[in-house]
């Protein structure tokens, strides 16, 4: 029988103190009192409980290790996903943005248009009464031809979209960009919409800025 004290109990057992405490309130371990000092009496069937073995905690922690590292690979691609969607939601509402800028550019230029077309009326019924009250004059026979205006509704296209139609190399496709960046804010030829430029080539000629191509 060897009388121990809690410390040295604790370490030959491989319990902790607490557990010792236990054992002695449960009546499994004798202990006695000297001196205000508390001793353990421990025989041979009380053997030390064997200690875990460093690989099996490595085990355990590795374990561990790989779940946390999966968790945060799922999570780090549901983020990647979320992040997918919303590039592909801000891409089509810019481009129906785009196309809003464009459709509404074009109402206002119809507006002008009409309102051209009518200031032309105008004119045209002053001239025309200016003519029956002035003196009348021989008049030859004059043969009318209506000119039927197939450019009146073209829809713009964007620049990189004509260039793309024609056979050119792509150093003289930069060389034109360039022209149209320097005459975009002052020729009413191109229409600007953020960095874009579009034109009509069946309405206007660009040969200035194109060149023949």
């Amino acid at each position: 029988m060897k009388k121990l004290t809690l410390n040295e109990a604790s370490q030959e057992i491989g319990i902790s103190k607490e557990a010792i405490h236990n054992r002695i309130r449960r009546g499994t371990l004798n202990c006695v009192i000297e001196n205000g000092v508390k001793f353990v009496m421990l025989d041979e069937n009380n053997k030390q409980t064997p200690k875990r073995t460093p690989t099996v905690k490595k085990v355990v922690n590795n374990n561990v290790d790989d779940k946390y590292y999966k968790l945060l690979e799922e999570q780090n691609k549901q983020l990647q996903d979320k992040l997918e969607k919303l590039e592909l939601e801000t891409r089509v509402l810019r481009d129906q943005k785009e196309q809003m800028l464009i459709a509404e550019k074009i109402k206002i230029e119809e507006i002008y248009i009409r309102k051209d077309d009518q200031l032309k009326s105008i004119l045209n019924a002053i001239n025309t009464t200016a003519m029956i009250n002035a003196p009348q004059k021989e008049v030859h026979d004059i043969e009318i031809v209506e000119v039927q205006d197939d450019t009146k509704d073209e829809v713009p296209i964007s620049l990189n979209k004509y260039l793309k139609s024609k056979n050119i190399s792509k150093k003289k496709k930069e060389k034109i960009k360039i022209k149209f960046k320097k005459k975009a804010k002052k020729d009413t030829r191109i229409i600007t919409i953020g960095n874009k430029y579009y034109l009509k080539p069946l309405t206007h000629n660009y040969h200035d800025l194109t060149g023949n191509i």
